[in-house]
């Protein structure tokens, strides 16, 4: 069907409902935590030992459940309660946090314990992560998608970037029993509240089949459905050259030998920037949204992103810098809110744990490539370079916006409420 490509999403104004709010809150909780231990693993780990690889190595292995097991996560979303999922996932974090705490307090301690902790995390990352993206069509109606999905990411983005990394630092300093008892008290806190959201969160299946044949349905309709393959690889392609940028962006600013020569507060005063463009743009991204249309907010978001690469090649001023910074952030976060809104909206409900999980594989999975491209091209063309190759290479996503008009993604989600 053809459909008026100027008509704009719409907006529901409409209470999100006390389930919703509890899932916030319980999300907030759970972000908090993660915030923490994602600062304190790095923290607690350096008393162990100063190979900078086996430090990185604890990075690597706290992703690397995303590209073994997404696409599982995915399928078992769509397979069982996904409150469930979540409850358990939390729970299991708390247990393997509460442990090691356990063991430090008794003596025991070794960085190969860190790494089997950051393993487990990131694997029962995975199943929550899926679940959470998967649930919020079941707790508020779609057309209340972009304005959830915003306060979301302002709870999420509060928690875990504002207060969490901060949090994190001044746990490690009371030490590391400490820093891991707090987050695992969280994330109990974190299940009360995901307790309180009642509903049954299964969805309904077809004859049950394989998990290998359920995986190749989700990938087969996001691969068949342009709207999102496009916006999954474009995410794809800026994570890959955002991740080569911060792989080595440390280099280009901290230190008296460096560009911006920041010291190590002043380094992590500038990467708050970035959150709080996060912050402003969860607030404003539904009503860009709404005033431009899904295609010119995208468009404004990537070059948002752009900006936030390719600035540092230009100049190394903390303040341009730091405006670019926030910009990004701003424009990262109204990406996520058209993006996730409207993948929630054209998937399925059945489909929507393994089309997500499929989705984020490609997303996500080209980070640890691009952390590796972004350090061979400094090592040998140095800094500046590699922001000016990566924000051109960023520009270039723009290209697929041929297939993300207003009318296409008008026609995607009219199409996906007709099937429903």
């Amino acid at each position: 069907m053809q459909t008026d490509p100027t008509t704009k999403p719409p907006r529901d104004r409409a209470p999100l409902g006390a389930s919703f709010w509890k899932l916030l809150t319980s999300s907030g909780l759970s972000n908090l935590a993660d915030g923490i231990v994602k600062l304190a693993l790095p923290l607690v780990a350096i008393r162990y030992t100063q190979e900078p690889v086996l430090i990185a190595g604890l990075s690597l292995v706290l992703s690397l459940p995303w590209l073994l097991f997404a696409l599982q996560a995915g399928a078992l979303a769509d397979r069982l309660d996904r409150r469930k999922i979540m409850l358990a996932a939390n729970i299991a974090r708390a247990v393997l946090l509460a442990a090691v705490a356990a063991l430090v307090a008794v003596g025991i301690e070794s960085i190969w314990v860190l790494y089997a902790v950051a393993f487990c995390i990131g694997t029962t990352e995975t199943l929550y992560d899926t679940s959470s993206q998967s649930i919020l069509p079941q707790i508020v109606k779609r057309t209340q998608l972009s304005r959830a999905n915003g306060r979301l990411y302002t709870a999420e983005m509060t928690t875990n970037q504002f207060i969490g990394p901060p949090l994190g630092g001044i746990l490690v300093a009371a030490g590391a029993v400490v820093a891991f008892a707090v987050p695992a008290g969280l994330w109990i806190v974190a299940v009360g509240m995901l307790f309180l959201v009642r509903g049954d969160f299964r969805v309904a299946r077809d004859a049950p089949a394989s998990m290998r044949s359920e995986i190749m349905v989700g990938l087969r309709f996001l691969w068949k459905t342009t709207v999102l393959r496009s916006l999954a690889f474009m995410t794809g392609v800026f994570n890959l050259t955002s991740s080569a940028v911060f792989a080595i962006f440390v280099l280009y600013a901290a230190g008296p030998a460096s560009a911006m020569k920041l010291t190590d507060a002043q380094v992590g005063l500038l990467f708050t920037t970035t959150a709080i463009g996060s912050l402003i743009g969860s607030f404003l991204a539904e009503r860009i949204e709404h005033a431009i249309g899904r295609s010119r907010s995208l468009i404004f978001a990537t070059l948002a992103g752009a900006a936030l690469i390719i600035t540092p090649a230009f100049t190394a001023n903390v303040f341009i810098v730091g405006a670019a910074f926030m910009v990004g952030g701003l424009g990262v976060v109204v990406w996520n809110v058209v993006a996730v809104s409207l993948r929630q909206t054209i998937t399925p409900d059945a489909l929507l744990g393994r089309v997500n999980s499929g989705y984020r594989l490609l997303a996500w999975g080209t980070m640890p490539l691009g952390a590796a491209i972004g350090g061979l091209l400094g090592q040998f063309l140095g800094l500046p370079p590699v922001f000016l190759i990566m924000g051109i290479a960023t520009l270039g996503i723009l290209g697929f916006m041929v297939t993300l008009t207003d009318r296409a993604m008008n026609d995607a989600v009219h199409a996906a409420q007709e099937q429903s």
